[in-house]
């Protein structure tokens, strides 16, 4: 049972999730979006990057690809799914996440280290941590603002379906924090299971001892369980 990381044309976080995985004990492979989804697939994840240089919209496109419907029949069937920054504008353009993720506030791409406050830690994605707990990871994206209507975005609250709020060192929810203008701060959401999510930031970038913080290792683990 391995892990499918699904390649598209411009992706380039692929094999670092890859061996993020791998660095935590989960079997995963590279799958060429038109190749399909491998029979033994036990979880999938949408990479970072550029999928088709973001035209049209960040995700727009790779969203489009016959791979997506085969996702979205394994992820209704249980089939645990992460979308990781270009992943998540890919989940947010295919349905499979609310929401959307659109241009910076800045209007400029960003690369740095964020904090994030674990909203509900009662999913596959969080159960590492502890609600309320604070953790860092970086991103690196110029579409990353997330954004949905105001009573849908109640609608999640309601129902715990918010993963990460960017946040301050001390937790703290502030403007200040927010690195893109997100809605309410919001850096994750899940889809209609908690087995399928989405955020912003990059745990494959903060998954190796040997080069910095492992913050990034807890949210992998969602594949493990």
């Amino acid at each position: 049972m391995t892990v499918s990381v699904i390649q598209f044309g411009g992706s380039n976080c692929d094999r670092d999730a890859v061996q993020a995985l791998e660095e935590i004990g989960v079997g995963a492979e590279l799958v060429w979006h038109e190749d399909g989804l491998p029979e033994d697939t036990s979880g999938v994840v949408f990479p970072g990057g550029f999928s088709y240089g973001d035209y049209l919209r960040a995700g727009a496109m790779a969203a489009r690809s016959p791979i997506v419907e085969a996702v979205r029949e394994a992820a209704d069937d249980g089939t645990p799914m992460l979308g990781v920054c270009n992943g998540a504008q890919i989940g947010s353009e295919s349905g499979l996440t609310p929401g959307a993720f659109t241009t910076n506030r800045s209007a400029r791409f960003q690369c740095e280290h964020v904090h994030l406050r674990v909203e509900n830690a009662d999913t596959p994605w969080t159960a590492a941590y502890d609600e309320g707990e604070v953790i860092e990871l970086p991103i690196a994206h110029g579409e990353g603002r997330f954004e949905v209507a105001d009573e849908r975005l109640a609608e999640l609250e309601d129902a715990d379906r918010i993963l990460f709020r960017y946040c301050d060192e001390d937790g703290e929810v502030t403007e200040d924090a927010n690195p893109n203008g997100s809605k309410h701060n919001v850096a994750g959401v899940l889809g209609e299971r908690d087995s399928v999510a989405v955020l912003m930031p990059h745990p494959e970038r903060a998954a190796f001892s040997d080069i910095g913080p492992t913050d990034g290792q807890g949210v992998l683990q969602g594949f493990s369980e």
